[in-house]
């Protein structure tokens, strides 16, 4: 099995870590600064014989050697700033996005798509638009992530480990993100009867917030280990075919009563890519706040059009 990692900042080098050293494939990472990606990947190389794996990474600046890669995970872009929403990256990864996938579609035109890049339900959007590949090959990671993020947050406030948390969280990634309490369980109890309702809002609107904390903290970066683990759970889901019901950023085709908008939902991933896209019962209120992050999403996309037909 062969990844390709494009972009070799933190998310990048740490997805093409946690890839190697899982033994999940061997790894091309890619960046447009000259040596970056060939001096990260010659010290994740060289520290192969003490971690103790076989899976072999090479890196640079040029798309050919991405040649026969079953996934490419794309992160290149700017990182959020202090004070700045994922909208506010859209120019600019918008752009890198679209010269990302001509370069993927030219090299390696039998790969899946995996986008991380923010913001990222639009970067999957642009993804899928560029490449003109199904949505089973073309999706994004954001669902995986701020579902851990619920699940830490629920950990950290029950006292339990985080392994006995299951949670979901819908929607797009950002602000109108749609964590769902109802669903969420701690060895099977529902964690409505182990937290208070008030406080459970609050642990909602931190997930929602997750991101944007981390960058207030770290001021000049944005997170990278959670993101990272939560591709790596996705890629392994696809090569290994585990079949794995992930929420996953995907183009809905009337599901959700949506469709031709990417939204985080529940899907299973396989050597197919996303193999089904699986409906789970809302409430009222819960489909009211899908349909706002849907609408949200359309919105942006929107700019991003208006934004292309200007430049």
């Amino acid at each position: 099995m062969k990844v390709t990692v494009v972009g070799a900042g933190n998310v990048g080098a740490t997805c093409a870590q946690r890839i190697v050293e899982g033994g999940l494939a061997d790894v091309y990472l890619v960046d447009v600064v000259e040596g970056l990606a060939r001096g990260k990947a010659l010290d994740l190389a060289e520290a192969a014989p003490v971690i103790g794996h076989g899976c072999r990474i090479e890196g640079g600046e040029d798309y050919g050697p991405a040649a026969g890669s079953d996934i490419v995970v794309i992160t290149a872009g700017i990182a959020r700033k202090p004070g700045m929403s994922r909208d506010d990256l859209l120019a600019t990864n918008g752009k890198i996005a679209q010269a990302v996938v001509q370069n993927i579609v030219a090299n390696a035109p039998e790969a899946m798509i995996l986008m991380v890049s923010n913001p990222l339900d639009v970067t999957t959007y642009i993804a899928q638009q560029v490449s003109e590949l199904p949505r089973e090959r073309v999706f994004g990671m954001a669902g995986v992530l701020d579902t851990a993020r619920f699940r830490a947050f629920i950990a950290m406030e029950v006292g339990c480990s985080p392994e006995d948390v299951t949670a979901m969280v819908l929607g797009g990634h950002g602000d109108s993100m749609v964590p769902l309490p109802r669903h969420a369980t701690v060895s099977g109890i529902p964690v409505t009867e182990l937290i208070p309702a008030g406080r459970l809002e609050e642990i909602v609107q931190r997930t929602r917030d997750g991101g944007a904390e981390i960058v207030k903290h770290l001021k000049t970066g944005s997170a990278f280990y959670a993101p990272a683990a939560a591709v790596c759970q996705m890629v392994a889901s696809i090569l290994r075919d585990e079949r794995r019901i992930l929420p996953t950023c995907v183009k809905l085709q009337g599901e959700y009563g949506l469709s031709d908008v990417y939204v985080g939902v529940p899907a299973m991933l396989g050597r197919n890519g996303v193999e089904r896209v699986v409906e789970v019962d809302l409430t009222a209120a819960e489909r009211l706040a899908l349909d706002t992050s849907a609408g949200h999403v359309r919105e942006t996309i929107a700019t991003w059009e208006r934004l292309s037909a200007e430049a």
